[in-house]
């Protein structure tokens, strides 16, 4: 009670003026005590990158690209050069570098036409990447635009059923068949095969995907006030899809590898040699005693691409979603 009594004898002999007066407010300390601004993509690599796992397979993942696009500049492979020598081929890694003394393109040995087979494996490597990752652009591009409209236009989507319904009948593999024998067995003939129906399935998926979204409220509102449709689609829809995006993509590069390799094991495949191509023509060593080398090399290469290549993928697409990022 002494406190408060003393307390009150200060407080009257204050002036009016000292008594009511108003407090500063400065607008650089108010922003101190807001949240941070949020960076969606900034999240997402922060969050990928939290796990150990992921840096590991970046890093080989990074290794393999450079040696299936930098090595092959410098390798000076050619797959006939030696082929007039009989003594070049199909030699063990021990017996090439006894012949041809230690070096890079030694260590896996020589193929039936006297080549290099780590030099064939790269150059291989090279090609198979290229030819997945161009499948996977085309057709994740064609796929998520005309997925998203078709989803969201009910009258697009009764004309784009019946055409799945039509197209999404037919094998693939029967379609790649044709096209290969009709035209050629070329790079780019590979690549128009793969895309011309493949962009199809992709649209289907997410047309479903979109279906889900397409009545929530903003966009409803959005339509109200005269948005048209393919605006929404792309800046409504498509954002909020990113995680379901990256997770698919994820899933169709490693694909088109194993599908192309698939292909060429058939003798359907392009003509250029990949790394399909080299398991197809190395085959035959499998049964010889010392050239297995020739064919476990490209088959462990391209297992090692597809499984970093999904791992990352897919990490990649988790950490995409923004419910990781709290």
């Amino acid at each position: 009670m002494s406190d408060k009594f003393e307390l009150t004898d200060d407080l009257e002999g204050m002036s009016e003026e000292e008594l009511f007066s108003f407090d500063t407010h400065d607008k650089s300390e108010a922003e101190k005590i807001t949240a941070p601004r949020y960076s969606y993509w900034k999240s997402v690599f922060r969050v990928f990158f939290k796990k150990k796992i992921n840096i590991i397979m970046l890093a080989v993942l990074l290794v393999l690209i450079l040696f299936a696009y930098i090595y092959p500049l410098f390798s000076g492979y050619d797959k006939f050069a030696n082929i007039t020598d009989a003594t070049m081929k199909h030699l063990t890694p021990s017996a090439s570098i006894a012949k041809n003394g230690f070096s890079i393109h030694e260590i896996l040995g020589r193929g039936g036409s006297g080549e290099s087979t780590f030099d064939a494996v790269w150059n291989g490597a090279r090609i198979s990447i290229s030819f997945a990752f161009s499948c996977a652009i085309i057709n994740m591009t064609l796929g998520v635009i005309i997925g998203a409209i078709w989803g969201f236009s009910k009258k697009f989507d009764l004309i784009m059923t019946e055409v799945y319904n039509i197209v999404g009948n037919v094998p693939l593999t029967l379609v790649v068949s044709v096209l290969v024998l009709v035209m050629s067995s070329s790079f780019g003939t590979m690549v128009f095969a793969m895309t011309v129906t493949g962009w199809l399935f992709i649209a289907y998926f997410f047309r479903t995907q979109v279906i889900i979204i397409r009545d929530r409220e903003y966009n409803l509102a959005s339509r109200c006030l005269g948005t048209s449709i393919f605006k929404i689609a792309i800046r409504n829809i498509l954002p909020f899809m990113t995680s379901i995006i990256v997770t698919l993509a994820a899933a169709e590069i490693p694909s088109y590898i194993s599908y192309e390799v698939f292909l060429s094991y058939i003798g359907m495949g392009m003509a250029d040699m990949s790394l399909g191509k080299l398991i197809y023509q190395y085959e035959s060593s499998m049964a010889i005693s010392g050239w297995q080398f020739e064919f476990w090399s490209p088959v462990i290469v391209v297992s090692i691409i597809t499984v970093v290549l999904y791992v990352v993928g897919q990490n990649l697409g988790d950490a995409s979603d923004p419910r990781t990022h709290m």
